[in-house]
């Protein structure tokens, strides 16, 4: 059931719905949450199972403001502090000691937990009417709404394609982000990329001063990276098979298709992501034009790859991003969709 976003009382019923243990569809600015209640280890627990998710991958938890960190964390170096006042509300999760006792099932057993604050209008007035209450609710785990590893959703119907009429729903349109938030492990007391987004290295750095380490750094000297949301090395696919290749050979890969046209074997569908103008274009394909703005190309991705594959293709071939840092959150999807 999809509740509309205007109307006041659907507030109201997502936070009563959410206080009794049930789970929901959150939008937020970057992709739609599957949210429940992170502090207690019942509901959450529903999560994993509805997602088909392994329970020792940890989840990111959704706060109302910065005053509800200190609830989860044991500790917040001033460094994280800079970035929250800096990033928050927005698609930035920072990975913070957690505090002994609280949101155990939420961080997948972990003694880190990863913290976000949304900028979406709908989900900002829920975790506020959540947190004002008199028994407060202090944050929302909320992975994206999607069965494990598959397209994240960015509309309240995507989630309710992938979880049927019974899941409650809020509505909050299409997200303006479109890609998850950027990870960054706050706990070893330096900047460490864990997933790239729409807040980028650069920005990090002009922020709070520190050179942002990535993850692989961490593990040529052998220090394991603590576990975090959406960062396994397949993920984010769809049914179609994707690959990833240069404009160059994009173009090689349609004109032999064109040559080959009509040939036994050749009538499998192909769906088209590209920003080169290719010089053909056969009639297998489902041609879709990727904006030459990576924020424009990260908002609408998901959405592509969940149409092409309504639209019945069984292979998707994608343009490789430009390798500049604006675009190192679609390459990351990409990849991983790709694997």
């Amino acid at each position: 059931m999809i509740l509309p976003r205007n109307a006041s009382e659907s507030i109201a019923v997502s936070a009563r719905f959410i206080r009794a243990g049930g789970l929901l569809g959150l939008p937020t600015e970057t992709v739609y949450g599957l949210a429940a209640n992170a502090d207690d280890d019942a509901a959450v627990a529903k999560i994993f199972i509805a997602k088909g998710r392994p329970a020792d991958h940890p989840l990111i938890v959704h706060v109302a403001d910065a005053s509800a960190v200190a609830h989860y964390a044991s500790e917040v170096p001033g460094f994280a502090r800079q970035l929250m006042q800096t990033y928050w509300p927005g698609p930035l999760t920072l990975i913070l000691p957690r505090r002994p006792g609280v949101a155990h099932a939420a961080a997948g057993g972990n003694a880190t937990i990863g913290l976000r604050c949304p900028s979406h209008p709908v989900a900002k007035a829920l975790l506020k009417s959540l947190k004002d209450a008199q028994v407060p609710v202090w944050g929302l785990a909320a992975p994206s709404a999607n069965q494990f590893g598959r397209v994240s959703p960015t509309t309240a119907a995507h989630v309710q394609g992938e979880f049927g009429d019974d899941l409650l729903i809020l509505d909050g349109g299409p997200c303006s982000v479109g890609i998850e938030s950027t990870i960054i492990d706050c706990s070893r007391g330096v900047p460490v990329l864990l997933r790239p987004g729409a807040v980028t290295p650069e920005h990090i750095q002009t922020t709070c001063g520190f050179k942002v380490i990535q993850k692989e750094e961490l593990l040529e000297q052998a220090a394991p990276t603590p576990k975090a949301s959406g960062t396994l090395e397949s993920h984010y696919a769809p049914r179609a098979r994707v690959r990833l290749m240069r404009a160059g050979e994009l173009q090689t890969a349609l004109t032999l298709l064109e040559s080959t046209q009509g040939s036994a074997g050749s009538d499998a569908n192909i769906g088209l992501y590209c920003r080169c103008k290719p010089k053909v274009v056969s009639t297998q394909v489902v041609h879709r034009r990727m904006p030459t703005d990576a924020a424009c190309a990260a908002q609408e991705l998901f959405a592509v790859l969940r149409a092409l594959d309504d639209q019945g293709v069984s292979l998707i071939w994608i343009e490789s991003p430009p390798e500049d840092s604006a675009w190192d959150g679609v390459r990351d999807r990409l990849q991983r969709a790709a694997c």
